[in-house]
């Protein structure tokens, strides 16, 4: 049997155990445990224990449970909830300016947690019932909390970027630089537009009324503390690091502790606080661990068949496609995948043909920024995948939190122009490569 029919082989049976609903990292583990010991014997022992190897003594990778317990620390006490007060009050009084705070707080939560589905916990269990009880439209809100929870596993630290980096050997700290921009950007254009459709029809989100902005100058800087917080938290882990003072594991403890801290000063740090955010921190620590090792193991398989340079001839040789066409389809293959895969399972699925591939396109980058640039691509190209029908991640993950009156055609309907607003981001953001690369060239150039 030939390689490429053995890799075809792999790949077909991955999926396979996928679809009977295996867990991501005993499907893709198990498979290419199998496929080693078969075509090396004995030998194809040593494969995952190289690859566990690899990920002990991968350093960076103390910062995954940092950030992961820094996030829990700060849902878990409710600070959360004193940065939805806070665009409540400041954004109320402009037609959808609810909406364009849930944005801006969705922003915030993903600075703190790296985890999409922690901004959408919080925007779907305080943010929604409040937007529906002043009368916003309900397509436009549930629509604006899927968009803008999906900004967590873009905007530092993301934890997706943290595993892209592990399998594609390029550092953390560039590619989260590299996030820092195209989610602004992809927030800024979220805003214009429900600015804009709100502006035009206001009953898609109606301003406050005069009662509820009657709100005490005293209380509204007290609640703008409640966004500095967070804002405090991520520059003291952030500026250390980028100025060259921490390592990324040490600017990790700072916002740990920075966050720990917080909650104990406020008078919210109790023993169920703790105890919760520790266990929830252990568990998807060890779950992405486990994806690691089988992503690793996977690849390494892979590697040793030779498969990428034989799908890389088929690309380039064989079907004679440009460079640009081979990005389009890599895109495009997220977005199919995204439909009944999460985030991880695609990474680890095809980064041991993507990332090697992608580094040897010729698109006018150099090797290492070519790695930077695609991970923001992939990550944005996952969060359109996250949304799209008909089996989307963020849509089920909506219709389990939001309320009965908002049906599953609601939330399939409400996602068409952020979906649309994303694509023009990912469009913009792969004609202009420097969007991505300016400031992990600024900091690191320097």
């Amino acid at each position: 049997m030939s390689y490429e029919m053995i890799a075809l082989l792999m790949f077909a049976s991955m999926m396979l155990m996928l679809l009977t609903g295996q867990r991501v990292f005993g499907a893709i583990g198990g498979v290419a445990a199998v496929a080693a010991l078969a075509l090396w014997g004995t030998g194809g022992a040593e494969v995952p224990f190289a690859a566990a190897m690899k990920l002990m003594k991968w350093y960076p990778l103390l910062t995954l449970p940092m950030f992961i317990f820094m996030g829990y620390v700060l849902s878990e006490s409710k600070i959360a909830d004193d940065l939805y007060r806070m665009f409540h009050v400041w954004m109320g009084p402009v037609p959808g300016g609810l909406a364009i705070g849930n944005i801006g707080l969705m922003v915030l939560i993903s600075a703190m947690n790296g985890l999409s589905v922690a901004g959408m916990a919080i925007g779907a269990t305080i943010a929604l019932p409040e937007l529906l009880k002043r009368g916003y439209n309900k397509k436009m809100v549930t629509g604006v909390i899927q968009a803008g929870s999906s900004l967590g596993i873009l905007v530092p630290p993301s934890v997706v970027l943290v595993l892209y980096a592990m399998i594609a050997r390029a550092p953390v700290g560039q590619l989260w630089l590299a996030g820092v921009v195209p989610g602004l950007m992809m927030a800024t254009m979220f805003i214009v537009y429900i600015a804009v459709r709100c502006r035009l029809n206001p009953e898609l989100g109606p301003a406050l009324p005069a009662e509820e902005r009657n709100v005490p100058r005293a209380e509204k800087i007290r609640l703008l503390g409640a966004g500095i917080l967070p804002i405090a938290i991520f520059a003291a882990m952030m500026v250390p690091f980028v100025n060259g003072w921490t390592s990324l594991v040490e600017s990790s403890a700072i916002g740990a502790l920075a966050a720990l801290l917080a909650a104990v000063l406020r008078g919210r740090m109790t023993w169920k606080v703790f105890e919760t955010s520790t266990r929830q921190t252990l568990a998807i620590s060890c779950m992405f661990m486990w994806i690691i090792l089988a992503a690793l193991g996977f690849g390494a398989v892979f590697d040793g068949l030779g498969a990428v340079n034989a799908i890389s001839d088929l690309f380039t040789e064989k079907l004679g496609l440009s460079p640009w066409m081979i990005l389009i389809l890599m895109q495009l293959s997220f977005l199919v995948m995204g439909t009944f895969l999460d985030d991880t399972a695609m990474l680890v699925i095809v980064a041991p043909l993507y990332v090697p591939l992608v580094a040897t396109l010729d698109l006018g980058l150099p090797r290492d920024e070519v790695l930077i640039w695609y991970g923001v691509l992939y990550t944005v190209t996952t969060q359109i995948a996250y949304m799209t029908p008909p089996f989307g991640y963020n849509l089920f993950l909506m219709r389990a939190m939001a309320p009965p009156e908002i049906s599953l055609r609601d939330i399939y309907g409400s996602i068409l122009p952020f979906v649309t607003v994303m694509v023009l981001a990912l469009a913009i953001l792969m004609l202009f490569p420097e969007i991505a690369l300016w400031l992990p060239d600024l900091v690191y150039g320097r």
